[in-house]
């Protein structure tokens, strides 16, 4: 029968009269795997407090070296995670080791059941490596999704008093609460009336979309601010009409020009050319230096006083 205690001891004991050999071999093999992406020097750092864990765990020297390393061990694959290294790569700072450590005792017999025990306690070792990366990666993976989703989420403002929610991609229920909650929030803090929700970059509206779209409309008009959804192409509107999705009284619009154009309506404001600042002749192409259409010198030639709006023209000159 094997005594574990003495075998334990034996391969400390080996670990530590190695220690040079061991590390130093062992940091050739994971610059290797790593094809460079870590320079010898930071890796050899590394591994340095590694191989002091791993010799304590195995001589028993405390009871809190099995943590420490646990923990040395989670740091290193969520760092590896963060950087961008697959999971092989990362398994590979564990697992060469015992290459490292076979090269040295691989003519030596009496060294077997040694080797035996530290190969058993290497493999738990790189599982424990690979469930601390997946579980790092995972969280980067939701980190990034939930940053996307934000910025693919804006809100901005489009004049006093009204904003617009521009949607680009999939609308399911997790960004639609997204959505309802920042065009809430800005409602709130802008004092704004009218919201635009925006569908350009909707790439299908069916039945689950459209009453996700109704909810954030409702969810608005709760607070008083009317709704305008823009951005109903020709295709969406046939596919609209085909499922037989109605959107009730809320406004639509095929381009958010058209919902600008409606709220600021609404509001009782007008979009109207700025008065005698584009009036040229077309003869000499010179810009009227007037600020008054009777004192205008271009008066007789100017083509772009046509395009005025009536109630902006004065009265006709007497006679």
């Amino acid at each position: 029968m094997m005594d574990v205690g003495g075998t334990k001891g034996r391969m400390a004991a080996y670990l530590r009269d190695h220690h040079d050999k061991v590390v130093g071999r062992w940091s050739d093999l994971v610059v290797a795997g790593v094809r460079g992406r870590i320079s010898r020097a930071e890796v050899r750092r590394e591994l340095e407090d590694l191989y002091s864990l791993v010799v304590r765990v195995i001589s028993d020297a405390d009871e809190h070296a099995r943590g420490e390393l646990r923990a040395a061990l989670d740091e290193l694959s969520r760092a590896r995670a963060r950087d961008g290294f697959s999971p092989r790569e990362t398994a590979l700072g564990v697992f060469s080791l015992k290459e490292a450590v076979y090269e040295l005792v691989a003519d030596s017999a009496e060294m077997v059941p040694e080797y035996l025990l530290l190969s058993r306690m290497i493999d738990d070792l790189g599982l424990l490596t690979v469930e601390a990366y997946s579980a790092a990666r995972e969280t980067i993976i939701s980190d990034q999704a939930a940053a996307m989703m934000e910025l693919s989420t804006p809100v901005v403002r489009l004049w006093d008093g009204i904003i617009a929610v521009p949607l680009v991609g999939t609308l399911d229920s997790a960004r639609t609460q997204l959505v309802m909650e920042k065009l809430l929030d800005t409602l709130v803090a802008t004092g704004a009336d009218h919201a635009v929700i925006d569908i350009t970059g909707v790439a299908t509206v069916d039945t689950e979309v459209a009453q996700h779209l109704l909810k954030t409309v409702g969810a608005a008009r709760l607070l008083g601010a009317d709704c305008t959804i823009s951005g109903i192409r020709p295709q969406v509107a046939q596919t609209i009409v085909s499922l037989g999705i109605e959107f009730g009284d809320v406004a639509t619009k095929a381009t958010l020009a058209d919902a600008l154009a409606l709220a600021l309506s609404r509001a009782g404001l007008k979009v109207v050319p700025a008065l005698w600042s584009g009036c040229r002749s077309p003869r000499s192409g010179k810009r009227c230096s007037s600020r008054f259409r009777s004192t205008c010198r271009t008066t007789a030639s100017c083509g772009y006083r046509r395009t005025w709006p009536t109630s902006f023209l004065p009265p006709a000159r007497a006679g």
